[in-house]
């Protein structure tokens, strides 16, 4: 449906946009991520034909969009900008009825089939209310509503959104993005958004192309755009990309600025965790300049994907595999080489009661803190987790109540 190839893009001597290039079809929703600065608006400008590119090809329906005119291309595409102020004071009906002027001849009036397109535009957008309000009067997240209905009422077979939810509320974002997903699967519409919100951008698009330096950095799914790697590298932040238990999709959550090579304080701690206790200890550890390990893990824990994105050295083991030999011998040497042993709250079953032995065996004479829980209550052996705590408690185990007051006891060490 849009065939985009080579695109570039000179603001005078300034590169813009540099090689573009991507095809997309009817019935998606594609999304344009990068930092500010990488070219998103330019984009698509450029895809609107609002800029004229300095090189490269922009195809539409089999055709080159140079050789589009005005009217015609409005009748195909429709641009919502991030600027969508109106001038002369219309009632909010009449700027969403400017929208059917692509398909009326010159000086013809709005007739009654106009009227009924403009109207279902404006219910979809939740704005029919506003009809007879001067726009100059709406708040700004009604204004963003009645804009995005102007372009509805042009029928158009790609919708161009540039930041269409930053000044809505979080309900009106939902509804705005809802529609786009509504109207792309219904009406087999191509629609291409820009997002800031990384986790909009999860929920909602069928394909991500995130810009950088005014390239593309990395397209695809929001599985192979959304990792920690391609968001540091395009943001210069560090990010936990985990998938919602509840709705499936991707989310992200911001971290500190965290650097991996020279932890500031120098001393290593050894979290021993499990089934997501360790996420919020071993983001504060690493955050606070300590030197991080963990294990041993099962893959498909979720403290596993924490560690493995905080770039902390883990011993893993097979998804629901019990501590190995060899697993266990790994463990043990990350126990010996620490500073401190920190042991979550995390159940201990018999699959992973050899960390357990582990710390009894290598940390002797270490300092250890331990998250405070009774352990009959996190203990699945019939007795033997709950005797190797009292065990590793009488030897001088410093208990904690939360992670807060654990963090804090680690100064004293």
């Amino acid at each position: 449906m849009l065939d985009i190839n080579g695109l570039s893009f000179k603001y005078g001597t300034t590169r813009v946009l540099e090689d573009i290039s991507f095809r997309v079809g009817k019935g998606e929703c594609i999304g344009i991520i990068g930092p500010n600065g990488s070219g998103k608006s330019t984009l698509l400008k450029t895809m609107s034909k609002v800029l004229k590119p300095s090189s490269g090809r922009i195809v539409l329906l089999g055709k080159e969009l140079e050789l589009y005119s005005a009217k015609e291309l409005a009748r195909q595409m429709a641009f919502v900008p991030q600027d969508t102020s109106v001038d002369f004071d219309f009632t909010c009906l009449e700027v969403v009825l400017m929208g059917r002027n692509p398909h009326m001849k010159r000086f013809e009036l709005e007739g009654r089939r106009d009227m009924e397109i403009a109207r279902e535009a404006m219910a979809l957008t939740n704005t029919w209310h506003l009809r007879e309000r001067p726009l100059a009067e709406v708040s700004g997240g009604e204004r963003q509503r009645v804009i995005i209905a102007r372009a509805l009422a042009q029928e158009p077979s790609v919708l161009l959104l540039d930041e269409p939810v930053s000044h809505l509320d979080i309900n009106h974002q939902i509804e705005v993005l809802d529609l786009a997903v509504r109207l792309k699967n219904e009406r087999g519409l191509l629609v291409v958004v820009i997002l800031h919100d990384l986790n909009l951008a999860a929920r909602y698009c069928d394909r991500l192309i995130l810009l950088h330096e005014s390239k593309i950095l990395v397209s695809g799914t929001p599985g192979d755009v959304l990792t920690g790697d391609n968001i540091k590298k395009a943001f210069h932040a560090n990010v936990l990309v985990r998938r919602h238990p509840v709705t499936g999709f991707l989310y992200l959550t911001l971290l500190n600025s965290l650097d991996r090579r020279e932890p500031s304080i120098g001393k290593t701690v050894h979290v021993v965790c499990g089934a997501g206790t360790g996420t919020q200890l071993m983001y504060l550890l690493c955050s606070r300049g300590y030197n991080v390990t963990t294990g041993v893990l099962n893959v498909l824990d979720s403290d596993y994907d924490t560690a493995e994105q905080l770039s902390i050295k883990i011993v893993s083991e097979a998804p629901f595999s019990p501590i190995t030999a060899e697993s266990y011998a790994q463990g043990l040497a990350l126990i010996k080489a620490a500073d401190i042993l920190v042991i979550s709250d995390v159940p201990f079953g018999w699959g992973n009661i050899r960390n357990l032995e582990a710390v009894i065996e290598a940390g002797a004479g270490k300092p250890v803190l331990m998250l405070e829980k009774e352990a009959s209550e996190r203990d699945f052996t019939n007795g033997e987790a709950a005797k190797m705590l009292n065990k590793i408690i009488s030897s001088g185990a410093i208990q904690v109540q939360n992670v807060n007051e654990l963090i804090n006891s680690l100064s004293h060490f």
